[in-house]
């Protein structure tokens, strides 16, 4: 029986969430065409007859000054050194420049058993196929090089492969079911950002952040009543979120409820959405320090 702890490493958008749940296949993370939309070190567990692997998918590396930016750098890098493996994931439709070649010097530092993914296979032409891997062998001349495509589910079995080989045998860290240990307040959460983003890309690109104010469950009646707060920095957004007579937060909360009642199958689900503005949540040491502790979760 093998265990291992994998941390999923690469640049935004690179398909780092969407590999985590399609290997899982669960939602375990949050997955957007918006960049930096993972800001927690989110945890994924496979289990089959080989053993365990355990993933934490980190926000997409990318070099910037802002302070919130800078948290989620130090996220991605201190994963670098807590997991057993390293699967380092490459788009394989975007330049190598530097954002990526700094972060292939920071994992080449690590010292740690690595396997990397080209990914989206399914669009790259021979020549950004050649790109890719001439990028990664002068820099890894011996790590295990799997092409992929996260989002069709293209070279995950091979994927899978690689990464137990180099797992140490050990026991099993979860429960054979387990798919995630996050709690429900952050999977509920996540989901109703991921789907405020995705509605509003263009106008509200990820300048928000969501709190489950109340979750009750009632065991015997087969009910559970979320209320939630999409909390923007400004009134403004507030508006952009809500819409024209309401339309938008009624979006979400439509698309939002279709998930999250699949966490709570069998039961009356009844979610509560509202919008408020935490003015300058940006600047605002009580919201960041909320927003920092979910990431060293």
């Amino acid at each position: 029986m093998k265990s291992a702890t994998v941390s999923v490493i690469g640049r935004p958008s690179a398909g780092k969430s969407t590999m985590v749940n399609t290997i899982c296949e669960m939602k375990v993370s949050i997955t957007s065409p918006t960049p930096q939309t993972t800001r927690n070190k989110i945890r994924g567990i496979y289990t089959d007859q080989r053993g365990q692997l355990v993933f934490l998918d980190t926000p997409g590396y990318h070099l910037s000054e802002k302070t919130i930016n800078k948290k989620m750098q130090d996220v991605t890098l201190s994963a670098l050194t807590e997991s057993d493996i390293i699967l380092y994931i490459l788009d394989g439709k975007r330049a190598q420049k530097k954002e990526e070649e700094t972060l292939a010097d920071l994992i080449k530092e690590a010292k740690v058993p690595l396997v990397i993914a080209i990914n989206k296979k399914d669009v790259m032409n021979k020549d950004e196929e050649e790109d890719a891997v001439f990028f990664v062998r002068t820099r890894f001349k011996d790590a295990p090089i799997v092409f992929t495509s996260s989002k069709e589910d293209e070279g995950v079995d091979d994927l899978l492969i690689e990464l137990f080989k180099l797992a140490p045998e050990g026991e099993l860290m979860y429960d054979e079911s387990a798919y995630t240990d996050q709690n429900l307040e952050f999977r509920i959460s996540e989901i109703i950002r991921e789907k405020t983003i995705n509605l509003l890309t263009d106008e509200l690109p990820h300048a928000i952040f969501v709190e489950v104010s109340d979750l009750e469950y009632d065991e015997e009646e087969k009910k559970v009543w979320i209320r939630a707060f999409i909390n923007t920095e400004r009134d403004g957004q507030k508006g952009i979120i809500v819409g024209k007579g309401g339309e938008n937060i009624k979006r979400i909360r439509k698309e939002s409820f279709k998930e999250i009642k699949r966490i709570f199958p069998g039961s009356k689900l009844e979610l509560d959405l509202r919008v408020k503005a935490v003015d300058k949540w940006r600047n605002n040491q009580a919201v960041l320090d909320k927003i920092f502790r979910d990431m060293s979760k």
